[in-house]
C-alpha cells in the first residue's frame, strides 16, 4: 500500500513537471534516415535485454547515427563489469530520491540533450527510466503505450508486460519503417 501512495505521489509530481518543461508536440513527419542522434533508455538489470541492446546500438551506428545509452539496475550498485564508456552511462536505485526520482548529472544530461529520437524500451515500467522519457528534450518519442494516460510518447506501441525487450525492438522497427513510407506524388 506505501509503494502504491509512494507512486502515485511520483506520478502526480512528474506531470507537474512535464507540464512545467514546456514541450510542445509538434506533428511532424518521421523519417529515420535523417535522424543524427538516437537516445535509448532501457532496464539493464537483466544480461539477455543488455547484450540486444548492444546489438541494436551496433545497427544504429552501421546506419551512420550518433547513440546514447542509459541503462537502469533495479538493484543497489552497478555490476562490477558493467562501466560507462562513451555512449553508454548507467544508473541505480542508489541515484534516486525517495520518491524514485532519478538525480545525477549524467541524467540531467541525457535528459537535457536534444536527441532525433528516443528509444524508450521500459517495458516493464520502472518509474525512473519513465520519468527520464517524459522530461527529455528529444524531439520524437517511441515507447509503450501508458496505460495510465501520460502524454510522454509520440508513438506509443502497445505492450504487456510478458514481451521482451527483442520482440518490443522488432515492434518498434515495423513501426518506424511504415512511418519511413514515402507518399506517392499526386499529379
Amino acid at each position: 500500500m506505501l509503494k502504491g501512495i509512494k507512486q502515485s505521489i511520483a506520478n502526480n509530481a512528474l506531470k507537474k513537471e512535464m507540464l512545467s518543461s514546456g514541450r510542445k508536440r509538434i506533428p511532424n513527419k518521421f523519417n529515420f534516415n535523417k535522424i543524427k542522434t538516437v537516445g535509448i533508455i532501457f532496464d539493464a538489470t537483466n544480461t539477455e535485454d543488455y547484450e540486444i541492446v548492444k546489438r541494436y546500438v551496433v545497427y544504429l551506428r552501421e546506419h551512420l547515427k550518433k547513440v546514447k545509452v542509459m541503462g537502469y539496475f533495479s538493484t543497489k550498485e552497478i555490476p562490477a563489469l558493467t562501466y560507462s564508456k562513451l555512449e553508454y552511462d548507467f544508473f541505480s536505485t542508489k541515484e534516486l530520491n525517495w520518491m524514485g526520482k532519478p538525480n545525477s548529472i549524467i541524467i540531467r544530461n541525457f535528459i537535457n540533450e536534444e536527441y532525433d529520437l528516443l528509444i524508450d524500451l521500459n517495458i516493464h515500467d520502472h518509474f525512473p527510466l519513465k520519468y527520464i522519457a517524459a522530461l527529455s528534450k528529444a524531439s520524437f518519442k517511441v515507447g509503450k503505450f501508458d496505460e495510465a494516460g501520460m502524454d510522454i510518447h509520440d508513438l506509443m506501441i502497445d505492450a504487456d508486460g510478458t514481451k521482451t525487450v527483442k520482440y518490443f525492438l522488432r515492434q518498434i522497427d515495423t513501426y518506424i519503417t511504415m512511418l519511413n513510407k514515402e507518399e506517392p506524388e499526386t499529379k
